[in-house]
């Protein structure tokens, strides 16, 4: 049965992202109203970070995330038009991400859909020193490091991946970079209320690639829980396509010049 939202005349799409100019001819190709505001539908076309900005500056608004081919070659299967095509058809996939919430004693709050991380800052040096706590029972104890990571396994492709070598499909990973211990990562449930003490700083907490931080002092406290509201996402097996991701990692092949053809 074709989703509700893609059963709608006229359905209100803004297109969000770089080089829109190559998307715009292919969207009118379909029985879409672009708008530039009140959307139904947003579709980011870039990469994961115009994914990030596009889910804070309109959270909760379905999304397609689509990958801008002038950097992200694309394999036979998932060229914008076919995509999109699909899209509009209801024959997508739709996954919910997951949302982080943080929260300071004085009631400033941060979101992101891949992860929050609470960083040193100032002094490469130095590291900072914290204790997390989940659900009231203690989990991790004082531990040194340059920073944590807390991921959502949307975004456990990420920072959390670099740092730990692997990624989760469930949960809530925490991962302690260049911990002096050797703590390397911990998985909890979604479902967990965690609590982050810094007991030596300075360090700032950030949200994606969300250019605000908060700035936390010694003694500061974050409460970190899963938001009970997210975003309906559509596409994400062609945004992360394997094969597309080879393709941009290894380039296209190129014919090898006549000229040096022997």
């Amino acid at each position: 049965m074709t989703e509700p939202l893609f059963q709608k005349s006229n359905l209100r799409v803004l297109p969000l992202g770089r080089n829109l100019d190559d998307l715009l001819p292919i969207l009118a190709k379909f029985p879409v109203k672009i708008v530039a505001d009140n959307p139904d539908l947003i579709i980011s076309h870039g990469g994961d970070g115009t994914l990030l900005g596009a889910e804070r500056d309109y959270l909760l608004i379905p999304k397609c995330a689509l990958r801008d081919r002038r950097r992200n070659p694309k394999c036979p299967l998932h060229d914008e038009e076919t995509v999109l095509r699909q899209l509009f058809a209801g024959q997508l996939d739709k996954h919910f991400l997951l949302t982080l919430r943080a929260e300071t004693e004085t009631g400033e709050t941060l979101t992101g859909i891949n992860d929050l991380v609470i960083s040193r800052v100032n002094n490469p040096c130095t590291a900072i020193r914290y204790r997390v706590w989940q659900d009231g029972k203690l989990l991790l104890p004082q531990t040194v490091s340059d920073s944590l990571i807390i991921s959502t396994p949307f975004g456990s492709t990420g920072y959390f991946q670099s740092v730990t070598k692997g990624v989760f499909r469930c949960g809530l990973g925490l991962a302690c970079n260049n911990a002096m211990d050797g703590i390397g990562f911990a998985i909890v449930p979604e479902t967990s209320s965690l609590t982050i003490r810094l007991l030596r700083g300075p360090a700032v907490l950030a949200a994606d690639n969300n250019p605000r931080l908060l700035e936390l002092q010694d003694g500061s406290e974050i409460s970190v829980t899963v938001s009970p509201d997210s975003t309906p996402v559509y596409g994400l097996e062609a945004f992360r396509c394997h094969d597309c991701y080879l393709l941009r990692r290894n380039g296209i092949p190129e014919q090898t010049p006549t000229s040096e053809v022997k």
